[in-house]
């Protein structure tokens, strides 16, 4: 399959166009530099230049393609909506151009769509005031193309996607702890983060662009919840410094942007997605890869 993937030389996009091209589909990326281009060449993809604010750029990729993967998003949270308007009109303009193809479109979402306080299912539409808000109206777009002739899915990631060139939010709880000496969590610190290896969460790209079927929501859900106190007490040991406890109202001066994030509890599970398409997170759990691959280097 000629697959068109968006976000195609970030941290997650890098494994599934490595996971595609292993399963033998021809890529091509879509790249807002020659470096970026330089760099699909290398691992074997084509380029497509354009950005995401380009929507006649994506709708000639899309077009171009026998299916899409949309991975790519501005994570900016000082403008978290205005990027979230901006990913709708993506998927808006690349499920244009795929209407009445029956081609599939895969677009990334997050298990934070849903308001916090009991285990998030795949069943579990996107609600617009929870945590992750602005990536609701894409799921909702994608969803709806089924009625358009496309064969659109979501796959949610949860917040921690670790493995090797991770520099998202344990990355940046690291960061913390190294600045102000304190690996802190926000009360008892039984609040809960899902989280999946990228190589799972790759391959798990890769089955819903051959099986999910439309209007299909799938988790890449490899732990259901990892406690904020063990991702803490982690973080203290391998940097070598006290672990403590924060109060909820302190969160935001210690950890800044993290703040209402370090205190979410937003467990997630991925048993629907399992038996839908057949898939088996096989990486390491989210504390051994902290502690054996790299995050305190």
């Amino acid at each position: 399959m000629r697959v068109f993937v968006t976000g195609a030389t970030g941290f997650i996009g890098e494994a599934i166009v490595r996971e595609l091209r292993e399963a033998g589909h021809e890529v091509t990326g879509l790249a807002r530099s020659d470096a970026a281009a330089e760099t699909l060449a290398r691992w074997g993809a084509g380029a497509h230049r354009g950005e995401l604010a380009d929507l006649e750029s994506l709708a000639a990729g899309a077009r171009a393609s026998e299916g899409v993967i949309h991975a790519a998003f501005i994570h900016d949270f000082s403008d978290y909506a205005g990027n979230g308007e901006t990913d709708r009109r993506a998927v808006e303009a690349m499920g244009a151009a795929l209407a009445g193809t029956d081609r599939p479109l895969v677009v990334t979402s997050g298990t934070t769509v849903v308001v916090p306080g009991r285990p998030v299912t795949e069943e579990d539409a996107g609600d617009p005031s929870s945590p992750g808000a602005p990536r609701v109206a894409s799921e909702e777009a994608v969803l709806a193309m089924a009625q358009r002739g496309v064969r659109g899915s979501v796959v949610r990631l949860p917040p921690s996607v670790h493995g090797a060139g991770d520099h998202a939010f344990i990355p940046a709880l690291i960061e913390v702890a190294r600045r102000t000496g304190v690996s802190a969590h926000v009360g008892d610190g039984a609040n809960r983060w899902p989280a999946v290896h990228r190589l799972d969460a790759a391959r798990l790209f890769r089955l819903a662009l051959e099986k999910a079927e439309p209007g299909t929501r799938l988790h890449g859900v490899g732990e259901e919840g990892v406690a904020l106190r063990d991702i803490a007490r982690t973080i203290g040991e391998g940097l070598g410094v006290p672990v403590r406890s924060i109060r909820a109202d302190e969160a935001q001066a210690h950890f800044g942007w993290l703040g209402g994030f370090a205190s979410l509890d937003v467990p997630a599970s991925s048993a629907i997605t399992r038996r839908a398409v057949g898939w088996d997170p096989r990486g390491p759990d989210l504390l051994t890869d902290m502690r054996e691959n790299g995050y305190f280097a």
